[in-house]
This record gives structure tokens, C-alpha cells and sequence, in this order.
């Protein structure tokens, strides 16, 4: 009684039980009334303010206010109490239970004490005049409350185990549902996802790693397979580079061309990723690739047009201006002579005019290939 809220606690557990178990306690009770040789035999709890009567012989009953009930005394001990005359016990001789109906005379009851300590209510037997136990009818009752009290935590164990069982299968479902979507996420990637062990073991692909494997190199990829045996021979020290240093915990990134010189050659940026587990040891690595072929060949054909406009430039300013220069000199010289006619000063303008439109072509020409930085000598 000194521990009333767990002990609460523990009578709530036992509350409910399977009819299984229910019959079963009838069984006890009929048979502690035989045995003790009583009208009534009762399996008791002791809630909070309730007497419950979880299995009963002698009478209809099934429950009664706690402060009327004589298990109040039986849980405060280990030993069953008897109480030959309930008349003549000053506990007992002012309950309404003793004085009006039913009248009871003769209570005896062995405590219901779990595993963990606490008492339950009692396995009781009640008579309506005076009566006595033998010590045998006294240690049968208390032998089978034990029977009682095991019959009740086989009961609760039980129903956790089922709980559990529901528990996990609805954590299996969870599992399998979000492992399904987490699939399908990862097999619609078009980038190739291949999770690798420490020892270079394939441990797990997407969809488009086995695509990309089968269609380059006209092989199946497997769990357990070595990743070299899917790496081109002049990558593989590249590769084996890369990998030791995301197993030191670092991620690496890098561009590289698959297949050169083959139609089927492709470019991939890839990813190597340090994958821990839940101690932060480095397990595996994550190598993660991306299709950047498009982007290589347009950054290619940048290149050439860049190299085009250069040696168009290049032409504009020596090969184009060459020849204005020389037109320029010819002018001086025939300034310097004293030599004019008519049309002297349209051809210089117009000499002028070409000159100036070749440099503002050269001009664009630069800020075109490196944004003005590019240096062409005009």
C-alpha cells in the first residue's frame, strides 16, 4: 500500500482478460469453494475506488465499493488472512457487508502478489456463519492464487506480445511501404546510383546503373560483384584513387570520358561519397554519376567557334589591315612630295574610314572570345 500508484498501475493491466482466462479462473474459484468447503469463492481486483470480481462462485455480483471490501486487509500482507467471525472482529463488525446483506460471517484470502511485488486483489472464500481452515485447506487456497496470479500474467503477457506483433507488423508494412517508394525514387534517377563496400563489393544499384552497365559493356551487374570488373583498365588507378579517399571520409568529385574513341563514348561527372553508419564508421561509398556528354560537346563546340573567331581576328588584324597601312604610307609620302589632285583627299578619308571599321571589327572580335579580355594587336 505504500506503493498504491504502481500498484494501480499493475491492477489496470489485469483488468481486462481473455474469456480463455476467465473460464480457467471460474475453474479455480469452484474449486477453492470445494477445497474450503464455502458457498462463495471469489478472484478479486482492487482498483481505485472499485472491488472488481474478475471470476465468481456463490453469487452474481461483480463488484462492489472498495471501502466495503475485505481484500483491503489481504493486500497488505504474503499470508492469507481468515477471519473465523467477521462479528467478532473490530475490522470487520461495522461493514454493511457483515450487518445487513448478505450477511457474511467467514472470509479468508490469499493476496494476489505479481512478479514485480505488487498486490493485486486476492483469491478469497466467503461463508454466511462462522467457519475454520485446517492448515491444508490454507495452503491449498494460497497455492491456488498463485495458479491465479499466473493464469493472469500469462494473460498480459499475451496480449503485449500480441500489441508487439501488431506493432511490428505495422512497422514491417511502414518499412516495406517507405522502402518501395524510396525504390522507385531511386530507380527513376537518370543518374547511376552504386552503392560499393570497403573491399570494392557491389552492394547495391539503380535501375539506370544496370542499364548503363549492360549497354556499354555488355555485362550484368550483380550484389557481390567486384566494381573494377566494370571499370575501363586506364581508369582503374584514377578510380582505386578516388574511392581510398572517400573511405578516409572525404568526398570526391570528377570529370571523365568513358569509351573515347568509340561510338559509344560518353562523358560522366562522378561523385564519391563516404557512406557511415549510425557509429560514423565509414561502410562503403556512394558513387554517383551523371551523364554530362551534352554539356562537354557543347563546351566543345564553344571551343572551336572561340578558336574560329580567334583566327578570324587575327586575320582582320594583320591580313585586312596590312594592305590599308600600306595605302596610309603611300598617302604621307605623296603629302610629303607636294603631290595632289582631285580626288587626294576623298581617297585619304575613305582610307581612313576602312581603318577605322577594321579596328571596331577587330574590337568586337575580342569582347566575342574572352569578354574584351583576349589581347589582338591592331
Amino acid at each position: 500500500m505504500n506503493n498504491e500508484p504502481l500498484r494501480l498501475r499493475a491492477v489496470k493491466r489485469f483488468k481486462d482478460l481473455d474469456s480463455d482466462i476467465a473460464v480457467d479462473l471460474n475453474d479455480i474459484v469452484g474449486l477453492a469453494a470445494q477445497i474450503c468447503g464455502t458457498p462463495v469463492a471469489l478472484v478479486t481486483l482492487l482498483d481505485t475506488d472499485m472491488q472488481w470480481f474478475k471470476a465468481a462462485t456463490g453469487t452474481n455480483i461483480t463488484c462492489t465499493p472498495r471501502d466495503l471490501s475485505f481484500c483491503n486487509h489481504t493486500i497488505i500482507q504474503k499470508q492469507v488472512l481468515v477471519v473465523p467471525d467477521l462479528l467478532n472482529d473490530e475490522r470487520f463488525n461495522t461493514n454493511l457487508l457483515v450487518i445487513e446483506d448478505p450477511q457474511a460471517r467467514f472470509y479468508a484470502g490469499a493476496p494476489l502478489i505479481t512478479k514485480d511485488g505488487h498486490a493485486l486483489g486476492s483469491l478469497c472464500v466467503i461463508d454466511f456463519k462462522p467457519h475454520e481452515l485446517n492448515q491444508q485447506q490454507i495452503k491449498s487456497l494460497k497455492t491456488l492464487a498463485r495458479q491465479v496470479i499466473n493464469l493472469m500474467e500469462l494473460n498480459s503477457s499475451l496480449h503485449s506480445l500480441e500489441q508487439q506483433h501488431q506493432q511490428s507488423q505495422s512497422q514491417k508494412a511502414f518499412i516495406s511501404e517507405s522502402e518501395m517508394k524510396l525504390k522507385a525514387i531511386f530507380d527513376s534517377s537518370k543518374d547511376t546510383h552504386i552503392l560499393v563496400g570497403r573491399n570494392l563489393e557491389v552492394m547495391a544499384f539503380n535501375k539506370s546503373a544496370s542499364v548503363f552497365i549492360r549497354s556499354l559493356y555488355n555485362k550484368k551487374l550483380a550484389n557481390g560483384d567486384n566494381i573494377i570488373a566494370y571499370t575501363e583498365p586506364a581508369l582503374v588507378n584514377s578510380f582505386s584513387k578516388y574511392f581510398a579517399i572517400a573511405l578516409t571520409g572525404r568526398s570526391v568529385k570528377r570529370e571523365w570520358e568513358l569509351l573515347s574513341g568509340t561510338p559509344n563514348a560518353c562523358w560522366k561527372e562522378t561523385s564519391f561519397i563516404p557512406v557511415k553508419n549510425s557509429s560514423g564508421e565509414v561502410i562503403g561509398v556512394a558513387i554517383n554519376s551523371t551523364d554530362i556528354t551534352t554539356r562537354k560537346r557543347h563546351e566543345e563546340q564553344i571551343n572551336i567557334q572561340k578558336e574560329a573567331l580567334n583566327r578570324i581576328a587575327i586575320i582582320q588584324s594583320h591580313e585586312l589591315r596590312r594592305p590599308v597601312a600600306s595605302l596610309l604610307g603611300i598617302l604621307d609620302l605623296m603629302r610629303m612630295e607636294n603631290i595632289d589632285f582631285g580626288y587626294f583627299n576623298i581617297i585619304e578619308h575613305t582610307v581612313n574610314e576602312l581603318d577605322e571599321k577594321i579596328r571596331g571589327i577587330v574590337k568586337d572580335s575580342e569582347d566575342t572570345i574572352q569578354g574584351g579580355h583576349l589581347a589582338i594587336v591592331a
